[in-house]
């Protein structure tokens, strides 16, 4: 864009020098309305010469006015035309360029995660899974806000402005081949709506979607939600276990937040460790998967570890080390 206005700015200037160089020699012009050439004259003159249209009703008819027309006009009107091509073509290049580049992706897209609602929630949502290893090109952001978007194309991901409820909106987004679908509104009726939209096109992808009130969960499963999120509740229940025990709070709080010390992970077993019991294994187990369903680390029918079976662990986080977190040292304050 500022390109293109430094471009008309150069324009008009060209046309007020045409207008001036006009204004200078005007006794060496003829209007056929018989009137005297004015500074609105030279300046109709100097418009309608450039942009090659010449209605003829002002002409140079002295021998000075033809040679500077030659000599400084024709330079200019050429100038004039250089400029009109050169922002047309640009444009023309830009726009063919974004549209090669949108059908080289749209191409190339597979098995990304979509992610619906680009406010607290959404951006918490990414930076985990980009601390986790997902790829920014991995991630499209979708949001009515073209002010969250301009942040999601800063911080790397592809970005859609539009409504996430929309189908045309999650086409572009390539929501039928997106293998996860994050939904983070922040009105519970607009994430029920996204769900039932994204079932409908992506019958395979998991769906994660986060709501306010828990009354609204089993509307979002019934939606086609596989999991439901109840923020508020969530919240509170923290709040109330953290005042009691500040210890837990302070484990919840980083098993919850990225990159502050600990973290839940799933992996699959190492060849080692098949064949033993959970509770065996170096990392805590908090869960296995088992044909798809998670079962409790103290199920007894979990049994031994199968090659199968997928680990939900309690590791520390790879981004930060603070195995010192719980036994630092108190602050020292200073005593005025």
């Amino acid at each position: 864009m500022r390109i293109i206005l430094w471009r008309l700015a150069l324009a008009f200037g060209i046309v007020v020098l045409g207008a001036v160089v006009v204004f200078l020699g005007r006794s060496g012009y003829r209007d056929a309305t018989g009137h005297s050439i004015g500074w609105l004259t030279s300046f109709y003159y100097a418009a309608v010469t450039l942009t090659t249209i010449g209605y003829g009703d002002v002409v140079p008819v002295s021998e000075t006015a033809r040679v500077v027309n030659t000599l400084v006009i024709t330079p200019l009107r050429l100038g004039f035309l250089l400029i009109l091509v050169s922002t047309t073509i640009s444009a023309l290049t830009k726009r063919t360029r974004a549209e090669w580049r949108e059908q080289t992706w749209r191409r190339k897209v597979q098995g990304h995660t979509v992610v619906i609602g680009y406010g607290t929630k959404g951006r918490a949502a990414v930076a985990t899974l980009r601390a986790r290893g997902t790829q920014p090109r991995e991630i499209i952001v979708v949001d009515v806000s073209l002010g969250a978007i301009g942040e999601a194309n800063r911080n790397g991901l592809v970005g859609i402005v539009g409504d996430g409820t929309h189908t045309d909106v999650l086409e572009r987004a390539e929501l039928g081949k997106a293998q996860h679908v994050l939904i983070a509104t922040t009105r519970d009726d607009t994430a029920v709506l996204a769900s039932l939209t994204a079932r409908r096109m992506n019958h395979s992808a998991v769906i994660t979607a986060s709501v306010a009130r828990a009354e609204n969960a089993p509307l979002l499963r019934e939606g086609g939600a596989d999991n439901v999120i109840t923020s508020a509740e969530t919240a509170g229940h923290l709040l109330g276990v953290a005042s009691l025990s500040p210890a837990v709070g302070t484990v919840l709080e980083e098993l919850l937040s990225t990159g502050l010390g600990l973290e839940v992970a799933e992996r699959p077993p190492a060849p080692t460790e098949v064949g033993h019991d959970p509770r065996q294994l170096s990392e805590p187990v908090l869960a296995v998967v088992r044909d798809g369903s998670p079962l409790r680390y103290n199920d007894p029918g979990i049994g031994a570890i199968r090659p199968e079976d997928r680990l939900i662990i309690a590791r520390a986080s790879p981004m930060c080390d603070r195995g010192d977190r719980y036994h630092a040292d108190p602050p020292v304050r200073d005593h005025l």
